[in-house]
């Protein structure tokens, strides 16, 4: 088995990356602390064609160097907007019929393998903060509560992991609908 070079890999265009039929997914970043957190939740929406990036609070916006170092040009292809208010936007996009997910460990929270997408449902996932996680209000407001099944000694992942996790889940029931 030979590994692939770059050029074999049929990467697409940033222009046709912008053209092309996204997933109708939405990540929504609540107060990520981390610059390299950013960038590689970048990279991550680039590899599954996420529709968009929501940065809110103390988030960090492009052009940044420490986000590019882990974005490696991905913020130049997925669209991005900052907002101050999680909240805001989240009610925003329940006002535009999208179905919020927030990602976060509580109370009567659905397992990510449990849940089922709709066809033709537009979802944004919330992302919370490294330490704090999501916050309480948004996750009130939230349509779902989505958690991975952990069953180690640890009971967080990093925001990074997590949101790959939950992008690639969410890609592959999408897709199969």
């Amino acid at each position: 088995m030979r590994k692939l070079k770059n050029n074999e890999l049929g990467r697409i265009s940033v222009n046709e990356f912008k053209a092309v039929e996204k997933t109708p997914i939405i990540v929504v970043l609540d107060n990520i602390r981390s610059l390299n957190n950013i960038g590689s939740v970048f990279r991550t929406s680039d590899a599954f064609l996420i529709e968009k990036i929501y940065l809110c609070g103390i988030c960090a916006t492009p052009p940044n160097k420490d986000i590019h170092k882990t974005a490696l040009g991905a913020t130049e292809s997925v669209d991005w907007e900052y907002a101050e208010s999680t909240l805001s936007v989240v009610q925003n996009l329940q006002d535009s019929k999208v179905k919020v997910l927030a990602i976060e460990q509580a109370e009567n929270s659905t397992k990510l393998d449990a849940f089922l997408p709709e066809k033709n449902q537009k979802y944004a996932i919330v992302m919370g903060n490294e330490v704090k996680g999501v916050q309480q209000e948004v996750v009130n407001a939230s349509d779902f509560c989505i958690e991975i099944p952990q069953l180690g000694t640890k009971h967080s992942l990093n925001i990074s992991v997590t949101t790959g996790v939950v992008i690639w889940d969410l890609f592959t029931k999408i897709r199969s609908l």
